[in-house]
Protein backbone atom coordinates (compact mmCIF):
# COMPACT_ATOMS: atom_id res chain seq x y z
CA UNK A 1 0.00 0.00 0.00
CA UNK A 2 2.83 2.38 0.53
CA UNK A 3 4.67 1.78 -2.39
CA UNK A 4 1.50 2.37 -4.37
CA UNK A 5 0.38 5.68 -2.66
CA UNK A 6 4.38 6.69 -2.81
CA UNK A 7 4.35 6.09 -6.56
CA UNK A 8 1.15 7.63 -6.80
CA UNK A 9 2.52 10.68 -5.43
CA UNK A 10 5.82 10.77 -7.31
CA UNK A 11 3.46 10.68 -10.04
CA UNK A 12 1.38 13.00 -9.44
CA UNK A 13 4.17 15.51 -7.93
CA UNK A 14 5.50 15.39 -11.69
CA UNK A 15 2.01 16.55 -12.85
CA UNK A 16 2.18 19.38 -10.33
CA UNK A 17 5.93 20.16 -11.35
CA UNK A 18 5.17 20.15 -15.43
CA UNK A 19 1.78 22.28 -15.19
CA UNK A 20 3.48 25.12 -13.04
CA UNK A 21 6.62 24.86 -15.13
CA UNK A 22 6.50 26.43 -18.45
CA UNK A 23 7.03 30.72 -17.83
CA UNK A 24 3.74 32.53 -18.50
CA UNK A 25 2.07 35.49 -16.47
CA UNK A 26 2.04 33.62 -13.18
CA UNK A 27 5.49 32.77 -13.57
CA UNK A 28 6.88 36.21 -14.82
CA UNK A 29 4.88 38.32 -11.37
CA UNK A 30 6.70 35.18 -9.36
CA UNK A 31 9.91 36.32 -11.02
CA UNK A 32 9.04 40.25 -10.70
CA UNK A 33 8.05 39.66 -7.01
CA UNK A 34 11.99 38.34 -6.33
CA UNK A 35 13.58 40.83 -8.08
CA UNK A 36 11.73 43.38 -6.07
CA UNK A 37 10.92 41.90 -2.80
CA UNK A 38 12.83 39.11 -2.75
CA UNK A 39 13.12 35.20 -2.61
CA UNK A 40 10.40 35.02 0.64
CA UNK A 41 7.68 36.87 -1.31
CA UNK A 42 8.58 35.51 -4.42
CA UNK A 43 8.12 32.14 -2.78
CA UNK A 44 4.50 33.15 -1.33
CA UNK A 45 3.49 34.23 -4.16
CA UNK A 46 4.47 30.58 -5.76
CA UNK A 47 2.46 28.95 -3.19
CA UNK A 48 -0.38 31.02 -3.82
CA UNK A 49 -0.69 29.41 -7.47
CA UNK A 50 0.73 25.41 -6.06
CA UNK A 51 -2.46 25.99 -3.85
CA UNK A 52 -4.34 26.44 -7.08
CA UNK A 53 -3.23 23.88 -8.88
CA UNK A 54 -4.23 21.86 -5.99
CA UNK A 55 -7.86 22.72 -5.92
CA UNK A 56 -7.84 21.43 -9.72
CA UNK A 57 -6.30 18.78 -9.11
CA UNK A 58 -8.24 17.57 -6.43
CA UNK A 59 -11.23 18.35 -8.07
CA UNK A 60 -9.49 15.70 -11.04
CA UNK A 61 -8.24 13.53 -8.36
CA UNK A 62 -11.61 13.13 -6.69
CA UNK A 63 -13.51 12.86 -10.10
CA UNK A 64 -15.86 15.64 -8.98
CA UNK A 65 -17.47 16.10 -12.12
CA UNK A 66 -20.17 18.75 -11.27
CA UNK A 67 -17.83 21.03 -9.94
CA UNK A 68 -15.48 20.50 -13.27
CA UNK A 69 -18.70 21.40 -15.56
CA UNK A 70 -19.33 23.96 -13.14
CA UNK A 71 -15.81 25.21 -13.95
CA UNK A 72 -16.25 25.21 -17.59
CA UNK A 73 -19.74 26.61 -18.16
CA UNK A 74 -17.94 29.52 -15.87
CA UNK A 75 -15.02 30.39 -18.43
CA UNK A 76 -16.51 33.32 -19.75
CA UNK A 77 -17.05 34.85 -16.74
CA UNK A 78 -13.52 33.48 -14.63
CA UNK A 79 -11.12 34.67 -18.28
CA UNK A 80 -13.20 37.87 -17.68
CA UNK A 81 -11.73 38.21 -14.46
CA UNK A 82 -8.59 37.01 -14.82
CA UNK A 83 -7.61 39.54 -17.51
CA UNK A 84 -9.13 42.00 -15.90
CA UNK A 85 -7.12 41.17 -12.62
CA UNK A 86 -3.95 40.78 -15.14
CA UNK A 87 -4.28 43.69 -16.92
CA UNK A 88 -5.02 46.25 -13.09
CA UNK A 89 -1.68 44.38 -11.98
CA UNK A 90 0.49 45.34 -15.07
CA UNK A 91 -0.98 48.94 -15.38
CA UNK A 92 0.30 49.03 -11.39
CA UNK A 93 3.50 47.61 -11.96
CA UNK A 94 4.04 50.08 -15.17
CA UNK A 95 3.14 53.15 -12.78
CA UNK A 96 3.27 52.51 -9.32
CA UNK A 97 7.12 50.93 -8.71
CA UNK A 98 9.03 52.61 -5.85
CA UNK A 99 11.41 54.94 -6.39
CA UNK A 100 15.63 54.15 -7.46
CA UNK A 101 16.71 54.46 -3.45
CA UNK A 102 13.75 52.54 -2.40
CA UNK A 103 14.48 49.71 -4.09
CA UNK A 104 18.32 50.31 -3.43
CA UNK A 105 17.08 49.95 0.38
CA UNK A 106 14.82 46.74 -0.13
CA UNK A 107 18.01 45.36 -2.27
CA UNK A 108 20.32 45.72 0.56
CA UNK A 109 18.07 44.68 3.28
CA UNK A 110 17.55 41.30 1.02
CA UNK A 111 13.94 42.05 0.88
CA UNK A 112 13.79 40.84 4.83
CA UNK A 113 12.24 44.94 5.61
CA UNK A 114 9.96 44.51 2.84
CA UNK A 115 7.69 42.14 4.02
CA UNK A 116 4.97 42.32 6.16
CA UNK A 117 2.01 40.12 6.95
CA UNK A 118 -0.58 41.75 4.79
CA UNK A 119 1.73 41.78 1.55
CA UNK A 120 2.67 38.33 1.82
CA UNK A 121 -1.25 37.54 2.11
CA UNK A 122 -2.08 40.22 -0.93
CA UNK A 123 0.63 38.20 -2.55
CA UNK A 124 -0.56 35.09 -2.19
CA UNK A 125 -4.02 35.61 -2.69
CA UNK A 126 -3.70 37.54 -5.88
CA UNK A 127 -1.88 34.34 -7.33
CA UNK A 128 -4.34 31.91 -6.20
CA UNK A 129 -7.11 34.16 -8.07
CA UNK A 130 -5.22 34.24 -10.99
CA UNK A 131 -4.23 30.80 -11.30
CA UNK A 132 -8.25 29.71 -10.26
CA UNK A 133 -9.33 32.01 -12.61
CA UNK A 134 -7.86 29.99 -15.54
CA UNK A 135 -10.31 27.23 -16.17
CA UNK A 136 -8.11 25.61 -18.89
CA UNK A 137 -6.16 24.34 -16.15
CA UNK A 138 -8.44 22.11 -14.89
CA UNK A 139 -9.11 20.24 -18.17
CA UNK A 140 -5.62 19.70 -18.17
CA UNK A 141 -5.61 18.18 -14.66
CA UNK A 142 -8.83 16.01 -14.82
CA UNK A 143 -7.20 14.56 -18.27
CA UNK A 144 -4.03 13.85 -16.53
CA UNK A 145 -5.80 12.16 -13.47
CA UNK A 146 -8.16 10.48 -15.36
CA UNK A 147 -5.49 8.53 -16.81
CA UNK A 148 -3.73 7.94 -13.51
CA UNK A 149 -7.05 7.05 -12.08
CA UNK A 150 -7.81 4.16 -14.41
CA UNK A 151 -4.32 2.79 -13.96
CA UNK A 152 -3.49 -0.76 -12.08
CA UNK A 153 -1.55 1.06 -9.46
CA UNK A 154 -5.05 2.93 -8.48
CA UNK A 155 -7.80 0.68 -9.13
CA UNK A 156 -9.76 -0.38 -6.04
CA UNK A 157 -7.81 2.39 -3.73
CA UNK A 158 -10.46 4.67 -1.83
CA UNK A 159 -10.51 7.91 -1.83
CA UNK A 160 -6.85 8.26 0.26
CA UNK A 161 -4.67 7.41 -2.48
CA UNK A 162 -6.46 10.34 -4.50
CA UNK A 163 -5.63 12.96 -1.14
CA UNK A 164 -1.93 11.70 -1.82
CA UNK A 165 -2.35 12.79 -5.49
CA UNK A 166 -3.17 16.20 -4.61
CA UNK A 167 -0.37 16.24 -2.28
CA UNK A 168 1.91 15.13 -4.61
CA UNK A 169 0.29 17.85 -7.34
CA UNK A 170 0.92 20.89 -4.62
CA UNK A 171 4.29 19.99 -3.47
CA UNK A 172 5.33 19.48 -6.70
CA UNK A 173 3.82 22.75 -7.71
CA UNK A 174 5.59 24.00 -4.90
CA UNK A 175 9.03 23.01 -5.46
CA UNK A 176 9.11 24.61 -8.83
CA UNK A 177 7.99 28.18 -7.44
CA UNK A 178 10.92 27.31 -4.85
CA UNK A 179 13.54 26.58 -7.57
CA UNK A 180 12.49 30.09 -8.89
CA UNK A 181 12.66 31.87 -6.35
CA UNK A 182 15.80 30.70 -5.05
CA UNK A 183 17.42 31.08 -8.82
CA UNK A 184 16.05 34.32 -9.66
CA UNK A 185 17.65 35.50 -5.95
CA UNK A 186 21.08 34.74 -7.21
CA UNK A 187 20.94 37.23 -9.58
CA UNK A 188 19.45 39.54 -7.89
CA UNK A 189 22.28 41.55 -5.91
CA UNK A 190 23.67 41.60 -9.70
CA UNK A 191 21.12 44.34 -11.19
CA UNK A 192 20.98 48.07 -10.13
CA UNK A 193 18.26 50.01 -8.69
CA UNK A 194 17.36 51.46 -12.33
CA UNK A 195 17.77 48.35 -13.71
CA UNK A 196 14.99 46.31 -11.60
CA UNK A 197 12.62 49.79 -12.20
CA UNK A 198 12.81 48.92 -15.92
CA UNK A 199 12.35 45.33 -15.25
CA UNK A 200 9.37 45.58 -13.64
CA UNK A 201 7.92 47.86 -15.97
CA UNK A 202 8.41 45.83 -18.99
CA UNK A 203 7.08 42.98 -16.83
CA UNK A 204 3.90 45.24 -16.50
CA UNK A 205 4.02 45.50 -20.13
CA UNK A 206 3.78 41.76 -20.91
CA UNK A 207 0.94 41.49 -18.21
CA UNK A 208 -1.13 43.95 -19.94
CA UNK A 209 -0.41 42.78 -23.44
CA UNK A 210 -1.37 39.51 -22.14
CA UNK A 211 -4.63 40.89 -20.64
CA UNK A 212 -5.44 42.97 -23.66
CA UNK A 213 -5.09 39.88 -25.85
CA UNK A 214 -7.30 37.72 -23.29
CA UNK A 215 -9.91 40.28 -23.24
CA UNK A 216 -9.95 40.84 -27.21
CA UNK A 217 -10.22 37.29 -27.56
CA UNK A 218 -13.22 36.89 -25.19
CA UNK A 219 -14.75 39.54 -27.33
CA UNK A 220 -14.58 38.16 -30.31
CA UNK A 221 -16.05 35.47 -29.54
CA UNK A 222 -19.87 37.16 -28.98
CA UNK A 223 -18.99 39.43 -32.18
CA UNK A 224 -20.78 38.02 -35.11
Amino acid sequence: MFSIELFLFLKAALVGLSIAAPVGPIGLLCIQRTLVSGPRLGFISGLGAASADAVYGAIGAFGLTAVTQLFIEATTPLTLFGASFLAWLGFKMILSQPAGDELGSIIASDGADSIKGGDGIKAFASMFALTLSSPVTILSFVAVFAAISGSAELTGQSHSAAAVMVLGVFIGSACWWLMLAAGVSCIRHKLGAQTLLWISRIAGGVLLSVALYQLASLIAEFLP
